[in-house]
């Protein structure tokens, strides 16, 4: 409590106040929530500071690379995802001109350094690089080779376009009976290959960017660039389907081929099926020692 005590002079009055066992300090409660208060204030103010980053630490947008024409290609056909097997293994039948010509398994590494053709009549062809190897009971070996770098390089194309030594055109819009695609030419260095002086004409999808034809010469087997310009043959893909998240054609059609006509007569087909990707120590593509090598 407070008394009050006034005195009184000539040129003022003036009220003296005398504290009686008081002094002017807050409750505990009311100092416990202002100290809060305060720890409250200090937390929100680190956070704000921290949560703004400086000027300089921003990162600047990553540009968006435009991929070239074969990217594209390789993009669609999924090929670090293939090339991250080791071996894909297929059945496959093949026939031309109504003859069977290739009824087995083929089984090959997914960066072509080999592979195991399996016929189902018992033979077996291998090829290690660029040495190929035949069942020792194999009576024409000349096919031998053309068997196993052909069909396992039609199979294989779509992850090859990029490969050392490949130089191709500008891309192009070609009408191809009918229908409209991205196309471009494919030529090879010299020494690329048996036979480096083949070339690919190629027709990709203008939407999904997937292969559906290869047009191509064959100079294999010692005819000369002219003599095989006389008869190009093509290659159309068809009928993909998705293998472990790989889009693969189980269905190839051989054609009679001119650039101003296009598709002609068909030559033959070939249907694969039954594919895997397998661990290279789970595979056979090491020719047995008792295997021919043939030139």
């Amino acid at each position: 409590m407070s008394k009050f005590r006034t005195r009184n002079d000539s040129h003022s009055t003036v009220k003296t106040v005398q504290s009686v066992g008081y002094q002017q300090a807050l409750p505990p409660i009311f100092a416990a929530m202002k100290e809060l208060l305060y720890l409250v204030f200090a937390v929100v103010l680190i956070s704000c500071t921290q949560t703004q980053p400086a000027e300089s630490e921003t990162a600047p947008p990553k540009e968006k690379v435009e991929l070239n024409p074969i990217q594209k290609i390789e993009e669609a056909h999924s090929k670090q995802d293939f090339l991250s097997k080791d071996v894909v293994q297929f059945d496959i039948i093949l026939k031309f001109g109504g003859t069977e010509r290739l009824n087995g398994s083929m089984t090959l590494a997914t960066n072509s350094s080999r592979g195991h053709i399996s016929y189902k009549n018992g033979k077996d062809l291998y090829f290690d690089q660029n040495k190929v190897f035949v069942s020792p009971e194999t009576k024409n070996t000349a096919s031998a080779r053309f068997a196993a770098y052909t069909w396992s390089y039609f199979f294989l194309f779509p992850y090859k376009l990029s490969d050392p030594g490949t130089n191709w055109s500008e891309v192009t819009e070609a009408n191809l009976n009918g229908d409209v695609y991205n196309s471009q030419k494919l030529t090879f260095g010299d020494g690329v290959g048996d036979a480096p002086d083949d070339w690919y004409i190629t027709y990709s999808n203008l939407e999904s960017n997937l292969m559906e034809v290869a047009a191509y010469i064959v100079t294999a087997g010692g005819s000369t660039v002219e003599e095989a310009e006389e008869d190009p043959h093509a290659i159309s893909y068809h009928d993909y389907k998705d293998a472990d998240g790989i889009a693969l054609a189980h269905s190839w059609q051989f054609w009679e081929w001119r650039k101003d006509s296009g598709l002609m007569r068909q030559l033959g087909t070939a249907e694969l099926s039954n594919f895997k990707f397998l661990k290279t120590d789970k595979s056979d593509l090491l020719a047995p020692k008792y295997f021919i090598e043939i030139e």
